[in-house]
C-alpha cells in the first residue's frame, strides 16, 4: 500500500498533536510558517493568526523569563517556562531540513496541572477559613518542607520575617497540615491589646478578679486553644511580667486564671511570630533570655517578597481572581503590568502586594490593566542621592564596562530573569541578553575545569536523548503494551511481532540507537517484554543492570523520563534513555529504553563542543 505525502504529513501531525497541544513551524530566523493545534487562551495577542509573525516577538510578551531562542539548542532540546497567564508550558524544538531550507519544529504543551515543582496549598476541610499558600521559589519550598515536618509534632515554632511576609498564613498552614487540624487555632496579636487587658485575655479570670469583671469569670485564649494551636503574633511586644507566665505555660503545660490559685492543665502547641530580633532584645534586657530559648526551638525565617520575585506573577493572578470574584469585577492584568509589579521592591511584602491588587481591581476604570495604569498605584523609585565612587583613575570605557557589568549581575541575581533585568535597567531585551551572555562567557572562561565542561556537554546531550525518547515512545500504542504486559510473553504473538517491527524500524531510522526494548520492572529486576530484532536479552528473560542504570529505569516506571550516565554491563558500555509507556488514564504500563554506545556518545559530545 502506497501512502501519499499529504496523508503521511497528516499522520505525523496527528501523532505530534497527541503529545503536544500546539505545533509551530518556523524558519531558522524564527518567522512562523505553519501552526496547528492551540494552547487555549495563551498567546497574548489580538491577531487572529500568528502566521508571518516571529516567534521572538510573541514569546517576549507571552513568557515570564529569558528569550527561548537563546535557551534552546538548535537540534533537540526542551524546557519549562512560566507564561503571562500563570500557566507553565513545556516547549520542545526539533531542527529539520525541508526542501533545502532549515526549519524548526516547536511543540508546546501546557503542564500546569501536572507540575510538582511548584506547590499550591489550598483549602482544607473548611474553604472559608483555611489559608491559600502559593509556593514557586526555592526559598519558599524550603520553608514549606520545614513546616511540613513541624506540623507532625507539637514542638514550639518561632516565625521570623519582615512585616507582611505571611507569618500568620504560615502558622495557619502548620495547623492545617498537622494532627491538630480539627482542634482550635487561636490567634492573638500581643501588640494590639492594651497591657492591662492582655493578661486576662490570654489567661482568663475568675468572677470578681477585678473591677468590672464578669461575675461568672471567663476562660482565656490559652484555655480556649486547648488541644489546638495558640498563635502569638508580635511576641516581642509582650510585657516582661507576662513573659514569666508564658514561660510557665511552656514548661509546666498549665495556666492559672487571674484571681485563682488553681492551675488548669492544657495541651497547646505554641507558634510565636515577630519581625524584630529577639536576640538583640535579649542583649538589651527587653526580652527574657530563658523565654527566648524556649520559643526558639524551631525558628523559621520567611523570606521577603523581593527575595522570591518569581512568585509575584502567581500571587498577582491569585489576588486578581480573588478580588474579581469578591467584587464581581472582570479586571485583567497585562504582561507588561506584571513585569512592572515584579521589579518593584514591595517594602510591605505580600500584604502590600495584595492591598495594591485589591485597590486596582476596585478602582480601575479600565478592565484591561497595562503598565501605564499600574504606575498610578505604586510609588516611583527614589532617585540615587550619591553617585558611584571611583577611587582611582582608569580609562573611561573601562569604568563604564565595570559599572555596566556590576549592574547587570545585580539585576540578574535579584530578578532571576533577563526579561525583568532588562526592564529595570531600561534597555531592550535582546541587548540585555547579548551583554549578559558576554559576561557569562567571561565568567565561565575563568572557572570552567575540564570535568565541569564535560558535565555541561553531557547535560546538553542528555536533554536531546530524553526528548527523543519521549517523542519516539508515542508510536507505541497503549493497547499494544497492555496486551503484551497482561499476557505471557510469546514471540509468536501477533502483537509482539507488530511491536517488534516498530522498534526495529525506530532503530534503523534513527541510526544512532544500538537497541530499542520495552521492559517492565519485576521485584528489583527488569523483564524483557519485546525488543528490536537481534536484541541480546530474549523476551521473557530477567535483567539486572548496574545501580546507576536501574535507578533511572525505576524512575521511568514512576512516570519520569530520564537518561543514565555512562555505565558498563556484561554487554558493553552504554548510555540509556528511558521513557514511560502509559495507558489513557496516565498509568505506567512499562518503559521503553534506547541504548547508545560509548563511541556514539563521545562523538556526539565532540560535535556539541564544536558547535
Amino acid at each position: 500500500m502506497i501512502v501519499s505525502n499529504d496523508r503521511l504529513l497528516q499522520v505525523y501531525q496527528s501523532s505530534f498533536l497527541s503529545i503536544y497541544d500546539e505545533m509551530i513551524v518556523t524558519n531558522i530566523k524564527g518567522t512562523i510558517l505553519f501552526q496547528s493545534g492551540k494552547l487555549k487562551n495563551f498567546w497574548s495577542t489580538n491577531t487572529t493568526s500568528i502566521i508571518g509573525r516571529t516567534f521572538t516577538e510573541l514569546e517576549e510578551i507571552s513568557f515570564f523569563g529569558d528569550p527561548i531562542f537563546q535557551l534552546l539548542n538548535r537540534e533537540v532540546d526542551s524546557l519549562q517556562l512560566k507564561a503571562w497567564n500563570s500557566s507553565t508550558v513545556l516547549i520542545t524544538v526539533f531542527q529539520s531540513n525541508g526542501n533545502g531550507e532549515d526549519l524548526m519544529l516547536w511543540g508546546l504543551k501546557s503542564i500546569s496541572d501536572i507540575l510538582i515543582d511548584s506547590t499550591e496549598i489550598k483549602d482544607g476541610t473548611d474553604t472559608k477559613h483555611t489559608p491559600s499558600m502559593i509556593v514557586h521559589s526555592q526559598k519558599m519550598k524550603e520553608v514549606l518542607n520545614t513546616i511540613d515536618m513541624v506540623s507532625k509534632v507539637s514542638t514550639t515554632v518561632l516565625l521570623l520575617g519582615e512585616s507582611g511576609v505571611g507569618k500568620e498564613m504560615i502558622a495557619k498552614t502548620i495547623h492545617q497540615l498537622g494532627n491538630r487540624r480539627s482542634k482550635p487555632f487561636i490567634a492573638v496579636n500581643c501588640g494590639a491589646i492594651p497591657e492591662n487587658l492582655l493578661e486576662s485575655e490570654l489567661f482568663g479570670y475568675v468572677g470578681g478578679a477585678f473591677s468590672g469583671a464578669n461575675k461568672n469569670g471567663a476562660p482565656g485564649k490559652f484555655e480556649l486553644a486547648n488541644e489546638g494551636i495558640m498563635f502569638l503574633d508580635e511576641i516581642a511586644e509582650m510585657p516582661m511580667n507576662l513573659q514569666v507566665k508564658l514561660l510557665r505555660i511552656l514548661q509546666e503545660k498549665e495556666v492559672t486564671p487571674l484571681g485563682s490559685s488553681k492551675p488548669i492543665h492544657i495541651d497547646v502547641q505554641i507558634i510565636a511570630a515577630t519581625n524584630q530580633s529577639l536576640e538583640k532584645m535579649v542583649r538589651e534586657g527587653r526580652f527574657r533570655e530563658d523565654l527566648y530559648y524556649r520559643l526558639n526551638v524551631v525558628p523559621i525565617e520567611i523570606p521577603s517578597l523581593r527575595e522570591r520575585t518569581e512568585e509575584i506573577p502567581y500571587l498577582i493572578y491569585h489576588f486578581v481572581g480573588k478580588y474579581n470574584a469578591l467584587y464581581h469585577r472582570g479586571v485583567h492584568i497585562f504582561p507588561d503590568a506584571i513585569d512592572l509589579l515584579c521589579i518593584y521592591d514591595w517594602p510591605g511584602n505580600v500584604r502590600q502586594l495584595e492591598n495594591t491588587i485589591e485597590r486596582i481591581v476596585v478602582t480601575s476604570k479600565e478592565l484591561n490593566v497595562d503598565s501605564s495604569l499600574v504606575y498610578k498605584y505604586i510609588p516611583k523609585k527614589a532617585a540615587l542621592k550619591e553617585p558611584p565612587i571611583i577611587h582611582h583613575i582608569m580609562p573611561l570605557q573601562e569604568a563604564v564596562d565595570m559599572i555596566e557589568e556590576q549592574l547587570i549581575k545585580m539585576a540578574i541575581d535579584k530578578y532571576k530573569s533577563v526579561k525583568l533585568a532588562a526592564k529595570v535597567l531600561d534597555i531592550s531585551q535582546p541587548t540585555m541578553s547579548r551583554k549578559y551572555k558576554k559576561i557569562r562567557e567571561k565568567m565561565q572562561h575563568k572557572t570552567l575545569s575540564p570535568s565541569s565542561k564535560r558535565k555541561i556537554l553531557e547535560e546538553h546531550l542528555n536533554k536531546q536523548l530524553r526528548s527523543m525518547a519521549i517523542v519516539t515512545s508515542a508510536v507505541i500504542l497503549p493497547e499494544e503494551i497492555s496486551e503484551l504486559v497482561n499476557q505471557s510473553v510469546s514471540p509468536s504473538n501477533h502483537t509482539y511481532k507488530k511491536v517488534q517491527k516498530k522498534l526495529t524500524k525506530i532503530r534503523e531510522q534513527e541510526g544512532i540507537i544500538e537497541w530499542v526494548y520495552i521492559f517492565k520492572t519485576f521485584d528489583n529486576k527488569m523483564l524483557t517484554i519485546v525488543a528490536s530484532e537481534d536484541f541480546v536479552i530474549p523476551a521473557g528473560h530477567l535483567y539486572e543492570g548496574p545501580p546507576e542504570m536501574m535507578e533511572v529505569a525505576f524512575e521511568a516506571m514512576d512516570g519520569k523520563a530520564g537518561v543514565t550516565p555512562l555505565y558498563e554491563d556484561i554487554y558493553g558500555e552504554w548510555k540509556t534513555s528511558f521513557a514511560p509507556l502509559m495507558d489513557h488514564n496516565g498509568n505506567v504500563l512499562a518503559i521503553i529504553g534506547f541504548d547508545h554506545t560509548r563511541s556514539y556518545i563521545e562523538k556526539e559530545l565532540k560535535k556539541i563542543e564544536n558547535m
